[in-house]
């Protein structure tokens, strides 16, 4: 396992020093450069007012656009668009499809709720047809959910790097496109991937849209989700606000609605710029500290080893082994585990004595997960089991 990195997270740390804290992929710690990057936007907004958007425009959000699309080999950084959460992008995805008809979207039954719940409530008032593919069995996924979208006739494509209630991972995003006809918009959500699996999209980028956020293990928090748009794709989104119209401008078809022709296109209208000052310490962090996203998986997955190797050898009668969903040496997974409890009492009641014990974990339904990230170390790993012994 590589070194500690606990000492970059001393704010949080110190704010809560008996939390053991194994909810990296729910709120992930701040490192403690993100506070002076806070307080940096508070001063420029103070030193500039009105002024601060030419520097917030024209050189903070560049600055993340090329930290961002560094780490996912993207060709071209002017392809993100920015957004304070991903169902404000999945709104404007969506204002993209025919509106003559009900849009044809094929998608999974575990994407998360921005998705899910909005074509949800599109269904039930029959202004969208939704196919979903259960995600499992996990290993024969991939190739069930590439023989759907292989039937074609469907307008949005849409599925997740990582799912948020397993941690099942896909590695080969490239396989989902292949064969696929040119029309579909192709969207992966990958707000559980994004610096936390190492990701390529220089194969995909003119194909398919990528969705993800400061959030999880972005360590940015709230407020800076972002957007690759690859170029043809969603060229003039119903859902629009005036941001949309910076940068180079083009009146597709005649209209008088101009709109930007890279990734600009699916920006809304004034956001606080906050996130964006936070990721941008986060980016240049990791560039001096030469992480990346495999780095960070190789961290996360080596404790998640020890944690399961402990489990094993010292049984826990609060959360038994077999219990885990799936195992990370035997199928492709995220930054976090997910033990299956049998019914949602039983995660609740797991849950709510985990967190009387100090030890930070979240349960969807029965499942309960536990986290790993940067702030972490072997010994977090070691008071965690023993926690749970007391249990």
């Amino acid at each position: 396992m590589s070194g500690s990195y606990k000492a970059h997270f001393q704010r949080f740390i110190e704010a809560a020093p008996g939390r053991l804290h194994f909810a990296a992929h729910s709120h992930h710690y701040w490192p403690d450069v993100t506070f002076d990057a806070q307080v940096q936007c508070w001063q420029d907004a103070a030193r500039l007012t009105g002024g601060k958007w030419e520097l917030v425009l024209g050189e903070v959000m560049p600055e993340v656009q090329r930290g961002i699309a560094r780490h996912l080999n993207l060709p071209d950084p002017a392809s993100l668009a920015f957004a304070p959460n991903t169902h404000e992008l999945v709104k404007r995805l969506l204002s993209c499809l025919p509106a003559e008809r009900p849009p044809r979207i094929l998608t999974s039954d575990g994407e998360f709720h921005s998705f899910t719940r909005q074509i949800a409530r599109l269904e039930e008032d029959g202004l969208a047809e939704v196919t979903r593919v259960p995600v499992e069995p996990f290993d024969s996924f991939a190739e069930r959910f590439a023989a759907a979208a292989s039937k074609g006739g469907h307008d949005m494509i849409f599925v997740s790097q990582v799912f948020f209630n397993s941690g099942f991972a896909l590695t080969d995003l490239a396989a989902l496109l292949d064969g696929l006809p040119a029309e579909p918009f192709v969207v992966i959500d990958g707000y559980h991937g994004f610096l936390a699996r190492p990701s390529d999209l220089g194969g995909i980028a003119a194909r398919a849209f990528y969705l993800a956020g400061g959030y999880k293990y972005a360590m940015s928090g709230e407020g800076v989700c972002f957007l690759h748009a690859p170029p043809g794709y969603g060229l003039r989104p119903r859902d629009t606000g005036w941001y949309a119209a910076f940068g180079k401008l083009t009146k597709a078809g005649g209209s008088g609605i101009a709109y930007a022709e890279d990734g600009g296109r699916f920006f809304g209208a004034t956001f606080d710029p906050v996130g964006l000052y936070r990721m941008r310490a986060v980016l240049r962090l990791l560039e001096a500290l030469g992480l990346d996203a495999a780095g960070i998986h190789a961290h996360a997955r080596a404790l998640q080893d020890r944690f399961l190797a402990g489990l094993k050898a010292r049984p826990s009668p609060a959360l038994p082994l077999e219990r885990l969903l799936l195992d990370p040496q035997k199928l492709p997974c995220g930054n976090f585990l997910t033990f299956d409890l049998g019914g949602e009492a039983a995660a609740a009641d797991l849950h709510a004595r985990l967190t009387a014990a100090g030890v930070a974990s979240d349960y969807r339904g029965s499942r309960l997960r536990f986290g790993f990230g940067l702030y972490q170390e072997a010994a977090d790993v070691v008071d965690l089991l023993g926690r749970l012994a007391a249990l």
